[in-house]
């Protein structure tokens, strides 16, 4: 019996020189190299993503938010993101981080004195050395007095945070008449 090869060599049929006006295989327009990407660590990523129970959504600087850590008082955290079961928060590194399995109260400010409290335990911790920081991942304590609030503003979060847009200087205005 006869095997038939059916794959098909392109190194044979991979053109010598570039074609005009094309760049060559591995470069860009310019000459330079073209970087070069994996897509089994792309594939990966993006099994990763699919595999979060819940969506998350991300913050940066949008709310104050503070834990009560004893013997500190208030101190000041980065809400990175936040989904309908957990937080993830950032400390800055000279400030300390907690410690996986920790309760801590947590007091989300809406203005300069008026807060809802929560009560959240950490699940994991991570230094971020590029941003000088703690990365905490925490699940909110279910049966607390706020679970309500707490369910409301999250959906507000993921809610205004689809519509969300950056403000670049401009002003457009519209139906104006002279």
């Amino acid at each position: 019996m006869n095997k038939v090869n059916n794959v098909i060599d392109l190194k044979t049929r991979k053109p010598l020189k570039p074609m005009a006006g094309k760049a060559a295989p591995g470069t860009d327009r310019n000459g330079g190299t073209a970087p070069v990407v994996d897509m089994t660590e792309r594939r990966n990523e993006m099994i990763v993503q699919e595999r979060r129970e819940v969506k998350r959504t991300i913050l940066s600087e949008f709310i104050g938010a503070y834990l009560i850590v004893p013997l500190k008082g208030l101190v000041r955290v980065a809400i990175y993101d936040i989904s309908e079961n957990g937080v993830a928060f950032d400390i800055d590194l000279e400030a300390g981080k907690l410690n996986a399995g920790e309760e801590v109260a947590m007091r989300v400010y809406l203005n300069q004195h008026t807060y809802f409290p929560f009560v959240v335990k950490v699940a994991n911790v991570r230094e971020i050395p590029e941003e000088v920081c703690w990365r905490h991942g925490a699940n909110f304590m279910k049966g607390t007095v706020n679970d309500v609030a707490l369910h409301h503003f999250v959906k507000f979060i993921e809610t205004v945070s689809a519509s969300l847009e950056t403000d670049h200087g401009d002003v457009m205005v519209s139906n104006l008449t002279r």
